[in-house]
């Protein structure tokens, strides 16, 4: 079997080490757009800051290793431009500008997703950047001079809230502008809130309910103009959300979502027969959604690929879902979600019923901490668990993996009062955090 992979990241190169690992004499090909493989996207906010001393210490596996530990044909500079499915063929262009084709028996489409620009006037400047690449953060940091003071985010997600914590970690003076009314996208505004108001505690601003209209400056950014008028910056980072690369797959006949990511089944298989996709440039299947989602994290990733890796190398395992779990670090909160935000129920018709406790991940006597903030979502008849938001200083991680432990395996309230959880005064009262939330579920 030739296996060709395109992207060799986190889905695409899970993959290949299941096939290499458990197929005689395979050939596997991989196609690299870029220069870097197998690192750790999540980290390159923290290189800001310099808690990761180097973008090197995010690598896990170099290109080298691939290609003489496990025999892999780990190309570089390779940018796929078309597919032909019909003749089982891939062509592109290498890192001399020269046309190269690759023929496959089966195809791994791995290719990721790309930060979105929106069509801003000005978006060409110098000092204007977005993150999602190891080339990308040496370029943020190229420009980290010391004339660079204020720094404007734009966008107030996962990577926005990450990228200010960074940056005012070493001083400058951060502004994010979010179109949004509460930063956060991935909690309801009423938990926004509280990560407003830790953002102002911080000495962060945030400009909310703003589009930018343009940017401006002459050779290097200097101003964001918005419908509230106009900031003035050293530098800009955008993080207004991602799109897949896909677009090397038009004229294959391959489905697609509304925004281009490919439709898989559970076994990573698409439409098209000897073509599989995972990843970020793929669908998720959501287990309480009941449909495909698109849910772009490290986490799927590196499962979809596995399960591909699987599936090609004659072990027909499938990949079973995702709860919606995420976490992220805002100074001294953390910021745990699973499952439906109401927002997300809202969309889906779902009824919940919401139950707000307010909780220390000690017991109340040995700790003065401040609490952590839940918000629980419930199916109003059968009391079913429908998802957990919660933010706080302290045990919000582990609170959260047993709620996404739950969900998966479609537990009602009753059930996880029910469950055997740990109990210590230094990490929780004896009814914990998660199960004084359920307590209050009718």
């Amino acid at each position: 079997m030739k296996l060709v992979i395109i992207g060799g990241d986190a889905a695409g190169m899970s993959a290949a080490m299941q096939v290499v690992r458990k197929t005689e004499n395979p050939e596997v090909v991989v196609l690299e757009k870029g220069e870097v493989y197998s690192y750790g996207q999540c980290g390159l906010p923290y290189v800001i800051s310099g808690t990761v001393p180097s973008t090197d210490d995010l690598i896990a596996r170099d290109v080298e290793t691939f290609r003489d530990k496990y025999g892999i044909d780990a190309r570089v500079n390779h940018e796929v431009t078309s597919v032909d499915c019909s003749k089982r063929k891939v062509y592109g262009i290498n890192q001399d500008g020269e046309k190269f084709e690759e023929s496959y028996d089966e195809l791994l489409v791995a290719s990721g997703v790309s930060p979105m620009l929106p069509p801003w006037k000005g978006k060409d400047l110098q000092g204007v950047h977005a993150l999602k690449t190891i080339p990308d953060a040496k370029e943020i940091m190229a420009d980290l001079s010391e004339d660079v003071e204020k720094v404007t985010v734009i966008g107030s997600g996962y990577i926005g809230l990450e990228v200010a914590e960074n940056f005012r970690e070493i001083g400058k003076d951060v502004h994010i502008i979010t179109r949004s009314d509460y930063p956060g996208s991935m909690v309801d505004g009423d938990m926004g809130k509280l990560i407003q108001e830790e953002a102002e505690k911080q000495g962060v601003r945030i400009t909310r309910n703003s589009s930018v209209e343009r940017l401006e400056g002459e050779e290097y950014v200097q101003k964001v103009v918005t419908e509230q008028g106009e900031f003035e910056t050293d530098l800009v980072v955008v993080a207004t959300g991602v799109t897949p690369n896909t677009s090397f797959m038009k004229g294959t006949g391959i489905y697609t979502a509304k925004n281009e990511a490919i439709e898989v089944n559970r076994f990573m298989e698409t439409n098209l027969p000897h073509v599989y996709a995972a990843g970020d440039c793929a669908v998720q299947y959501h287990r309480l959604k009941k449909r495909n989602d698109f849910i772009p994290l490290g986490t799927h990733a590196n499962k979809q690929g596995r399960i591909a890796g699987l599936v090609l190398s004659g072990h027909r395992k499938s990949f079973k879902g995702i709860v919606g779990t995420s976490i992220l670090k805002f100074f001294d909160l953390t910021i745990g979600k699973t499952g439906l935000s109401e927002k997300e129920a809202e969309e889906e018709n779902i009824p919940v019923e919401k139950v707000y406790v307010e909780a220390t991940n000690a017991a109340g006597y040995y700790s003065d901490e401040e609490p952590m903030s839940i918000k629980m979502l419930t199916e109003p008849e059968t009391g079913k668990l429908l998802g957990v938001q919660i933010i706080g200083p302290y045990g919000v991680d582990k609170r959260i993996d047993v709620m996404a432990t739950a969900l998966y395996n479609e537990m009602t309230a009753e059930d996880l009062l029910d469950l055997d959880l740990a109990y210590a005064p230094p990490y929780n009262s004896v009814w914990d955090a998660l199960q004084q939330a359920a307590r209050r579920v009718k």
